[in-house]
């Protein structure tokens, strides 16, 4: 599936190329670069080993759906927008495993993690993972990718941690709550945020500005609302 087919969605910001794919995922086909936000891989984990019952293969979810990214954009650049590990208990011997052998599946891959709150208390990934570990920002032209939403002077802001959604109401009263693109106007409000990626996230509703482009994410569809 090319990222430019009709499961994705095209916009343009600060004359960069952007594909916004229904996985959550955003595609820079000029940077060859794919970003993901918040995919807090080990949540299911964290939340088991503290006596909470939850879903298992989370992690293998997670990291099956990056792969079918990388292989439908070709992107050479994986960079995680923050909270790669959801807490210290991501460490486990059994979550780590499962990693690592994801990364072997993609060892020319170059991975950039940009540092958000849940990494700061979760520790690095190991080192055998060979990630490229920065601070925000990350400078990518005149985009700034970043964990936490915020303005930098001269940049478009890419950003996470919000775990964007959008309520959507039908004419039955039923409402409906979907991932979002939250995507403010380059001149007013120059920053992106993008949704949660990982298959064990909530999310949070947005206070969508006037000038405030949204894209909300339907299945396999994204269309801006």
């Amino acid at each position: 599936m090319p990222a430019n087919s009709h499961f994705s969605l095209k916009i343009s910001i600060k004359n960069e190329e952007m594909h916004l794919l229904p996985s959550g995922a955003m595609h820079l086909p000029e940077h060859q670069a794919l970003l993901i936000a918040d995919a807090h891989i080990g949540k299911a984990s964290s939340f088991r080993q503290l006596g909470v019952p939850v879903p298992s293969g989370t992690t293998n979810e997670t990291l099956t759906e990056i792969s079918r990214d990388l292989i439908s954009t070709q992107a050479q650049h994986l960079i995680f927008l923050g909270d790669f590990l959801h807490s210290k208990y991501a460490h486990a011997a059994a979550t780590q495993t499962v990693v690592a052998a994801w990364r072997e599946q993609h060892a020319q891959l170059a991975i950039t993690l940009v540092r958000g709150n849940h990494d700061d208390r979760a520790g690095d990934p190991s080192a055998a993972l060979r990630f490229s570990i920065v601070n925000e920002p990350l400078c990518l032209g005149a985009l700034a990718l970043c964990h936490h939403p915020q303005l930098i002077a001269d940049h478009y802001v890419l950003a996470g941690h919000w775990h964007p959604c959008i309520s959507l109401q039908g004419k039955g009263r039923d409402r409906l709550r979907l991932p979002c693109f939250w995507m403010g106007d380059e001149a007013t409000h120059p920053q992106g945020i993008l949704p949660a990626y990982g298959s064990f996230t909530g999310m949070h509703p947005i206070e969508r500005r006037d000038a405030d482009a949204v894209y909300a994410i339907a299945g396999e569809v994204v269309r801006k609302v």
